[in-house]
């Protein structure tokens, strides 16, 4: 599956479009908490863990996003979007969501 943040893929044709698709990724609490804990992690102000559970947030998001595309019987998603946002009270989770067009390609 091409996954791409560009609105078509260079060289192949988009022959339908299949429809918006989404995927999510929620930290919570704990997570957020074990990240700080280990804010002695930084180094050159930079916190390794909680940049590696951003990135797993990432990943999980993108995984959903394809995981959709699929059941929409896609070969690839187009116009990927990813945000960040914080939820909860006092900011106590973060979410990590990605949306795109699932397309066919000829």
């Amino acid at each position: 599956m091409i996954v791409t943040t560009t609105p078509d893929i260079q060289g192949r044709n988009i022959t339908a479009y299949r429809g918006v698709v989404n995927g999510e990724a929620i930290l919570g609490a704990n997570v957020l908490k074990d990240m700080f804990a280990g804010i002695r992690d930084i180094v050159g102000g930079r916190s390794g863990a909680y940049e590696r559970e951003l990135r797993r947030a990432r990943g999980l998001a993108l995984e959903e996003l394809e995981h959709e595309a699929r059941k929409l019987g896609a070969d690839a998603v187009v116009g990927v979007d990813i945000d960040y946002e914080v939820l909860g009270q006092g900011g106590s989770m973060m979410m990590v969501s990605a949306s795109g067009t699932a397309v066919s390609l000829g």
